[in-house]
């Protein structure tokens, strides 16, 4: 692809590869982009595996349609686990590498005015807003700790998940009518081995934050507001790579799928509920804290009562904006590293 005759190829000129990325491939697009004339032009979107060979074969794509003697970056959307591999084998390679949280990607396509939905759309809208968007920050691996930590907490969850369905089978057998021993001792033997593996996770929990003395003080600090524990700071902190990728709390918000979306139909008054298109570890590690939180801490209470005063047959209302008002809070304490206070609202 050669560019556009009314383009001037100055320091305005930018071009960037954008990369929508899933678990067996990813479909990538380079956009090149006049600043200065508002003109650009793009390739058509191509699909590669994803795995080593398609990152090399995309590399050798990309570099070969570039225009040569002008910088060349690559944008990608934090997609699961599912973008690390390639984000890693471009850094490791010396590449510029933007990864941009999903909703920020798409209110720039509806910005654009973008409706379509596809793979090669999204692409190549990626790659446009890796051009138009000076302000976008080079993304750099994030300490091997909150790797490490982000697949232990998920570990743990699992296995909390798993710990509550079997003694949810217990208490349904010891109900039955000629209830099986064999098949309740069955049961026991699985609920003991997960006890055992989930204590020997929290262990590993706990020895892989002692490592780093400032995360274990950050951790420490926060968790002096009552009712926030140590493991769900921990899982946050991990989920989130140290609040790697947020910039402010909107963005956390619906990172999380905490955020508030508004649906109306005619006249009726609007509903809201929380989107929950977004992290769903960060939610479920929030969801007991909270529950705790809005009894035993006075700031989490009067915001708990007041909610539950307004929506009297829906509490869960209220537990949701605890969620939300911890989770914030872990923020705030995070970024200002400064001491809880319960008088003062974050």
């Amino acid at each position: 692809m050669k560019p556009n005759s009314q383009m001037t190829l100055d320091k305005y000129f930018r071009q960037c590869v954008g990369i929508d990325i899933s678990k067996d491939k990813f479909t990538a697009c380079l956009y090149m982009y006049d600043i200065a004339s508002d003109v650009g032009c793009h390739t058509e979107s191509i699909d590669f595996t994803n795995t080593r060979t398609g990152f090399n074969q995309m590399v050798k794509w990309s570099r070969r349609e570039a225009q040569k003697g002008f910088p060349l970056t690559y944008l990608m959307e934090p997609t699961g686990s599912y973008y690390e591999p390639l984000a890693y084998h471009l850094n490791k390679i010396g590449l510029t590498i933007y990864v941009v949280l999903p909703n920020k990607a798409r209110k720039f396509c509806e910005y654009e005015g973008i409706k379509t939905k596809t793979d090669a759309m999204d692409a190549r809208c990626l790659a446009l807003l890796g051009c138009a968007n000076r302000k976008l920050r080079p993304w750099e691996p994030p300490k091997p700790i909150y790797r490490e930590l982000r697949q232990l907490t998920r570990l743990r969850a699992s296995l909390i998940k798993m710990q509550t369905q079997l003694r949810n089978h217990i208490e349904a057998v010891d109900h039955m009518e000629s209830a099986s021993k064999e098949v309740r001792k069955s049961y026991e033997k699985l609920l003991d081995s997960i006890d055992k593996q989930l204590e020997k996770t929290e262990q590993a929990i706990a020895t892989k934050v002692a490592q780093d003395k400032e995360l274990e003080a950050r951790i420490r600090r926060i968790t002096s507001a009552k009712g926030i524990r140590t493991g769900t700071v921990t899982c946050i902190v991990a989920e989130t790579q140290g609040f790697y990728l947020i910039n402010n709390r909107k963005q956390l918000t619906s990172f999380a799928g905490l955020d508030v979306v508004a649906r109306q139909s005619g006249k009726d008054d609007p509903k809201h509920k929380i989107s929950k298109k977004g992290n769903a570890y960060i939610r479920a590690a929030l969801y007991m804290p909270a529950l705790s939180a809005a009894y035993c801490n006075r700031q989490m209470t009067h915001t708990y009562m007041k909610i539950c005063d307004k929506h009297p047959d829906s509490k869960m209302i209220g537990v949701t904006a605890i969620m939300r008002k911890m989770l914030l809070l872990i923020y705030s304490l995070w970024k200002s590293g400064e001491e809880y206070d319960e008088t003062r609202d974050f």
